[in-house]
């Protein structure tokens, strides 16, 4: 039995992730016209954008690069004492300090480190919260902004699955310098974890190490956006083949934290999933990891949808063979 994680809640939720892309434009046109981001604003070589429901100014830094993948994963603290809190847990421990950074078009002063495997992460309070011009701004007063009828139009950023060669080590990192608890994983027979599932407050999980089995390094799984209901993402399929858009896997549902989800590639690459992932809540204060085994996955998904190949050797940036 694998006991309980004690969480300290000094991290509130996921706020960002930085995307990488290698084809800027058509990317940008994706998540805007295709996916339903709303653009906050776009700075040097970035566009920063949000779900209309997410409260930040943006919750996806697109950033042209040479190649594809993540550049940053991004957390808001609870507190600037919580902020104070993480950065000597992590600056006490042995993982790689990048220091700290002036903050851009969404938030102020960040502190930056590294997983084991390369992934950089950061931590910040001072936040720009998105304040609606009337032309978007909802008739009710707690939303955000008003739905955005464009595309898919999820409603808010949901989590993000990084690759990692050692997922047990990541485990380790992620509760040394986040504090986030364990909410599931994946046991493999060989004895290592084949996947783990953290969460920071209440939500079933926002972020996921999965075993690198494609050769590559600090590697982007996926990043998911949420909708309100399974309908949504029915559409999302057909809006998706309207556009010409690579359909990976679904739609199905997960046996592992249940959620109803769609796999796509953008232009360049990057795997975006949408998931109906507000059902569960982590409301025991004393929950203990759900463990799948291999026998388990072998499966498939709760519905029996086998798990294809690609899921377990894509990711980006791509490897060269």
């Amino acid at each position: 039995m694998i006991g309980p994680t004690n969480p300290n809640f000094d991290i509130a939720h996921l706020g960002h992730v930085e995307i990488y892309t290698d084809r800027f434009d058509e990317s940008l046109d994706f998540f805007t016209r295709v996916f339903g981001l709303k653009l906050s604003g776009r700075e040097g070589d970035s566009a920063y954008l949000r779900a209309w429901d997410d409260y930040e100014f943006h919750s996806m830094k697109l950033t042209a690069h040479e190649t594809t993948g993540v550049g940053h994963v991004a957390y808001r603290c609870s507190s600037p004492e919580a902020l104070a809190r993480r950065v000597a847990a992590v600056e006490a421990s042995d993982y790689k300090v990048l220091g700290w950074t002036e903050g851009d078009m969404g938030h102020g002063p960040s502190f930056r480190f590294e997983d084991p495997f390369g992934h950089v992460f950061e931590l910040y309070w001072e936040t720009v919260k998105y304040q609606a011009p009337p032309e978007d701004a909802s008739a009710l007063k707690n939303l955000s902004s008003r739905f955005h009828a464009q595309g898919i139009s999820p409603r808010r950023i949901d989590h993000v699955n990084l690759l990692g060669e050692d997922v047990s080590e990541f485990r380790r990192f992620v509760e040394t310098c986040l504090g986030h608890r364990v909410t599931e994983l994946i046991q493999l027979d060989n004895g290592r974890m084949g996947g783990c599932w953290f969460t920071c407050n209440n939500k079933t999980y926002d972020l996921v190490c999965s075993e690198e089995r494609g050769g590559g390094q600090k590697r982007l799984h996926h990043v998911t956006y949420a909708t309100d209901q399974r309908e949504d993402i029915l559409r999302a399929a057909d809006i998706y083949l309207e556009n010409g858009v690579h359909i990976e896997t679904g739609p199905h549902k997960h046996a592992i934290q249940g959620s109803f989800f769609l796999y796509a590639w953008e232009p360049a690459g990057n795997r975006i999933e949408l998931a109906n992932a507000g059902a569960r809540l982590m409301l025991a204060p004393d929950w203990e990891p759900v463990v799948w085994t291999e026998a388990d996955r072998k499966k498939g998904q709760a519905w029996g949808l086998k798990t294809i190949e690609s899921f377990h050797t894509h990711g980006t940036p791509p490897v060269e063979r």
